[in-house]
């Protein structure tokens, strides 16, 4: 059950604040939808709402930056362009609640199956008539003529005039982002992903075009050639980059002050190990190349760490392979396979995430002034990162200062008693003084 209240007091919190400083135990206040004490607070405002934390976990909510709402969780990819938009806005709109429901307050949509689904969700979701993450929408993507990897949800262009002429239209929609779909993908049996598909005449219209009007530009690029078409012509965001190449490394370090990669690691790790069930067994994935692609992927984006490019967690969940609410499995991805610390993986999707969301000073982080997006953990997810997919664990999801989730049996407890509350933050406030 939601709740609404004007202050909340998290009190003895185990405190992830994103900033790169070691977690520490105390106190959090949030007023007016903004957080405006960490650590110590002075003193609890009148009215307040106190939630015992009993050294549970606070943490920025967490962000997915390659998302689609309107994937269904089918194996049938040419059934998302034949759904009834009435009955796929109704899932676009559920997949959102799920979202939130996995502590996820930040999504950056990579696509819609159709023109103005995004957009309508990620209205809907601002004016506060449906559950969901802060959302900035994407369109269906651009593919050149021949290049689509399901036809049913492209939009086609060719050549740079055509280009110009369907990101104009995207905007005139009302869509955040661009998105251009450069290169194939083996699933698709025909399209391969070291093919690349467009012109460089072609990317450098459709992104200054969409530069000219206010909007980014996201593309699937899995080629070599893809990722450094991409960096000459200043795609804010790559996704996949799996066989990005020496060349590719370089440019990705010179502009890593401004470009992002969203590998969506789980697409690839779930397509070679987990699809049989549904008609994609292994030894059909290593095949058609998903094996060496994995392998590549995870060379290429380990070196891109090493070198300082930010990579953000998140992608192409919604399939039914890659089911929705399971998202966080990025995370472990990005501990277990490209070597980063539970503490860089949890940065990577809040910290940056507040930066893709174009919000750095208000989002991503447990810092005063930020925005009171949350989440309490019943665990710590530094020592064990899996922790954030396991939605018993999820005690609090916080948005805006509302609760989104809280546990029933705390929804109404009534604050603890004097003696014992100050206890417990005194306790905590000698530990912030202890504080490195």
């Amino acid at each position: 059950m939601s709740t609404t209240s004007n202050a909340v007091h998290f009190r003895d919190v185990n405190i992830i604040d994103s900033t790169g400083a070691q977690p520490y135990r105390g106190d959090v206040l949030v007023t007016d939808g903004r957080i405006r004490q960490v650590g110590h607070v002075d003193a609890t405002p009148e009215g307040a709402r106190t939630i015992n934390g009993r050294g549970r976990t606070l943490m920025s909510g967490l962000c997915d930056a390659h998302t689609h709402f309107t994937w269904n969780n089918s194996a049938d990819l040419d059934g998302l362009g034949t759904l009834p938009v009435e009955e796929h806005l109704l899932f676009a709109l559920e997949s959102a609640r799920t979202y939130l429901d996995s502590g996820y307050t930040m999504c950056l949509g990579a696509a819609s199956a159709k023109d103005r689904l995004d957009v309508v969700c990620r209205d809907a979701i601002a004016a506060g008539r449906f559950p969901g993450p802060r959302y900035l929408a994407n369109g269906p993507e651009i593919a050149v003529t021949g290049g689509a990897l399901v036809k049913g949800i492209t939009k086609f262009a060719d050549g740079p005039e055509g280009m110009r002429r369907v990101v104009r239209e995207l905007v005139d929609i009302g869509v955040d982002q661009i998105k251009l779909s450069m290169t194939g993908e083996e699933i698709t049996g025909s399209k391969h992903a070291e093919d690349t598909y467009f012109s460089d005449e072609e990317v450098a219209a459709a992104v200054t075009e969409a530069h000219r009007r206010g909007r980014r530009v996201c593309a699937h690029a899995r080629s070599a050639e893809s990722v450094k078409m991409c960096l000459r012509h200043k795609v804010d965001i790559i996704y996949h980059a799996s066989y990005t190449d020496a060349e590719g490394l370089d440019l990705l370090e010179a502009n890593r002050d401004w470009v992002f990669v969203a590998p969506g690691l789980n697409w690839l790790v779930a397509t070679l190990y987990e699809a049989e069930a549904f008609g994609f067994p292994q030894e059909a994935a290593e095949a058609v190349g998903y094996k060496r692609e994995l392998d590549a992927a995870i060379s290429g984006l380990k070196e891109m760490h090493r070198r300082g490019v930010k990579i953000l967690p998140g992608g192409d969940y919604g399939f039914a392979w890659t089911p929705h609410g399971t998202y966080a499995r990025d995370l472990q991805h990005f501990v277990e396979l490209l070597d980063f610390t539970p503490m860089e993986a949890i940065i990577a999707a809040t910290a940056w995430g507040g930066e893709i969301m174009l919000q750095p000073d208000e989002l991503g982080k447990v810092q005063p002034g930020y925005l009171a997006d949350l989440i309490v953990v019943d665990g710590d997810p530094l020592e064990d990162i899996t922790i954030l997919q396991d939605p018993s664990k999820m005690d609090f999801v916080m948005k805006d200062g509302r609760f989104h989730k809280e546990p029933e049996d705390e929804a109404f407890r009534p604050p603890a008693p004097s003696d014992a509350a100050d206890i417990l933050h005194d306790e905590a406030a000698e530990t912030v003084l202890q504080r490195p």
